[in-house]
């Protein structure tokens, strides 16, 4: 496939782009429509745009690429999401409309104090920086294989052009501009999707039956694992991905950022139960994706690469038809973008709510501060990405799952902490708290094997941070009523 006409095509989308943000922001510029959309968004536009921003590039190419070793064990993973959004539907989303917040770590300053609440904004931020930079790596990677290294464009440069496009259809309607470009995004990643397993079972002579049928016969149809050494066991990843999704989901102001410009708390979870069934669905979809690229390969006796992350790329864009290639680039570009985009506008709140203080200035000033605090995380993004050029060396999704642990483990447990005690904490010593909890996890997980009789730990390092963090918050508290009403 011709790079400039794969060039031509993503320049068309971002064009698309552009001009929903021109008709969602036309109404002029506000620090209101850009945090929060005036609360005003439909429910089921959200719940649809939340599917590309939970999934991201990421999941593209990692999950299709993990079914030749895992199989489809990744939905326990997945029914692990499921309980993890019910608890976020249910427990934490009442909170969050109760209190009005803009920012969701407001809480922790009205429930355990200053040093708390800062220290959560700041786990966020580095949470969010990390992952986001990580997602805009790999669909960089993806678009420098497919068009800009065939056209001698350098990575920095490209990765360069992709931020700023995201900076030009964001920077003025923000949220209100992202909760439709996200739909359309999301739209755009489920057609080529759908188009890319419709052609690979053309290409294998599969019918709709047969191709079920084929799939569950396989080697690749496994669902369960029993080991309970493994790091794939389903008790563990059960609970990995249920606090992996309230962690990154319920605990994350780009996530609930989304569900917080719905009317009202009853449409906020409706959108919450829905988007949970469609997420089911998709990543089935993707599971099932990946199941027949490594069909096709061996039916055609291709020699895949030995990175899982790179099979479908590789495939697409090499011996797929040109129509394939063109949904592949297109489908990581608009999944991608679905991520990368809201969560600039996350980090670019959070900052200037969290940091700012953002209510003791005029509108004209907070506008002000938002375009350079936006410019500011766009320039850091950028920085991040050559950083992961740099070091990176595992499978992407691993790597964004180990980030995931010790990074959000420690919002994990404060956010336990605050709702379920009413005792009060020595607040100066939280940040203390913040910084040994990754570091016991880390060397409690290092050395899993040799001190717990061959356990290795896997996502759930996620659930053990969180315990240590909430384990140092009781050691440094005290019983009170006085936040009672909070609790």
């Amino acid at each position: 496939m011709s790079p400039l006409l794969t060039l031509g095509i993503i320049v068309g989308y971002f064009c698309l782009l552009l001009a929903v943000s021109f008709v969602t922001s036309k109404k002029g510029e506000s620090t209101g429509s850009f945090f929060l959309a005036n609360r005003n968004s439909p429910w089921y536009v959200v719940a649809f745009g939340m599917i590309g921003t939970t999934l991201s590039g990421i999941t593209f190419v990692s999950i299709p690429g993990m079914v030749e070793k895992t199989g489809f064990t990744y939905l326990q993973m997945v029914l692990g999401y499921v309980l993890g959004y019910v608890v976020i539907a249910l427990v934490l989303l009442p909170l969050y409309y109760r209190l009005q917040l803009v920012s969701i770590y407001t809480y922790l300053e009205t429930r355990l104090g200053f040093w708390s609440y800062k220290t959560g904004a700041a786990f966020f931020l580095l949470s969010r920086t990390l992952s986001s930079a990580l997602r805009l790596y790999l669909v960089a990677g993806v678009l420098q294989l497919a068009v800009f290294g065939p056209l001698g464009v350098p990575f920095e440069v490209s990765v360069g052009l992709t931020i700023a496009f995201i900076w030009l259809y964001t920077f003025r309607g923000g949220m209100k501009t992202i909760i439709w470009t996200d739909t359309l995004q999301t739209l755009a990643m489920l057609v080529c999707l759908g188009l890319s397993i419709v052609l690979v079972s053309q290409e294998l002579n599969l019918s709709f039956q047969n191709l079920t049928q084929t799939i569950s016969e396989s080697s690749y149809s496994q669902l369960v694992v029993w080991d309970a050494k493994a790091p794939n066991f389903i008790v563990k990843q059960l609970l990995a991905g249920m606090f992996i999704t309230i962690a990154m989901t319920g605990l994350d102001q780009d996530m609930m950022q989304k569900n917080l410009s719905c009317r009202n708390l009853p449409e906020s979870q409706k959108n919450m139960f829905w988007f949970t069934v469609i997420l089911v669905v998709v990543n089935v979809l993707f599971l099932s994706l990946g199941a027949l690229l490594y069909l096709y390969a061996h039916q055609k006796g291709i020699t895949l690469p030995a990175r899982a992350d790179d099979v479908f790329p590789f495939l697409a864009l090499n011996h797929f038809s040109a129509v394939a290639a063109v949904a592949f680039v297109l489908g990581i570009t608009a999944i991608t973008y679905a991520s990368a985009d809201s969560a600039l506008t996350a980090l670019t709140t959070s900052f200037c709510v969290d940091f700012l203080n953002f209510k003791d200035h005029p509108e004209a000033e907070r506008i002000r501060y938002k375009n350079w605090v936006h410019v500011g995380f766009s320039v850091l993004l950028y920085l991040v990405i050559l950083g992961f050029k740099l070091f990176n060396d595992q499978s992407i999704i691993a790597t964004l799952f180990t980030l995931v642990g010790y990074t959000y483990g420690p919002l994990l447990g404060m956010f336990t902490f605050g709702m379920l005690t009413k005792r009060a904490v020595k607040d100066q010593m939280v940040p203390v708290l913040g910084v040994l909890s990754p570091m016991c996890t880390y060397i409690i997980s290092a050395n899993s094997e040799a001190w717990f009789w061959g356990y290795k730990f896997g996502f759930e390092v996620l659930l053990l941070n969180g315990f240590l963090m909430l384990l140092g918050l009781w050691a440094l508290s005290k019983p009170t009523d006085r936040n009672s009403q909070l609790a």
